[in-house]
C-alpha cells in the first residue's frame, strides 16, 4: 500500500481505549451534580454523593425531601448521565 492512502483517523486510534476505560468515581459524581443543577436547579454537595462503579450505583446523602424530587425523576436524571458519560459508563441505580 503506498504511503498516505488507507491513513486512519485520529480519534480511531483511541477506540480501543474508549471500549475498555471505565469512568473514575469523581467524573460521574461531577456529572451527577451538574446534571442535578441543571434539572432541578439546586446543587448537591459532592461529598453528599458516592458511587461505587462495580455495581453503577450512586448512592445520596442528603435531606429527605431532596432525596425524593431526584427519585421521582431517576429515569430523567440517568439518561442525561448516560449522554455525559455514555452508556457504558453511567450509573444503573441511584439509592
Amino acid at each position: 500500500m503506498p504511503r498516505g492512502e488507507g491513513t486512519k483517523k485520529i480519534s480511531d486510534l483511541f477506540s480501543k481505549y474508549k471500549k475498555r476505560l471505565v469512568a473514575p468515581e469523581a467524573s460521574v459524581v461531577s456529572a451527577f451534580v451538574e446534571v442535578v443543577e441543571d434539572l432541578f436547579g439546586f446543587k448537591v454537595p459532592k461529598d453528599k454523593v458516592s458511587y461505587t462503579p462495580t455495581t453503577k450505583t450512586l448512592s445520596l446523602t442528603v435531606g429527605s425531601a431532596l432525596k425524593t424530587e431526584i427519585k421521582l425523576r431517576e429515569e430523567e436524571v440517568l439518561n442525561h448521565l448516560k449522554g455525559r458519560l455514555g452508556e457504558k459508563n453511567a450509573p444503573r441505580v441511584i439509592l
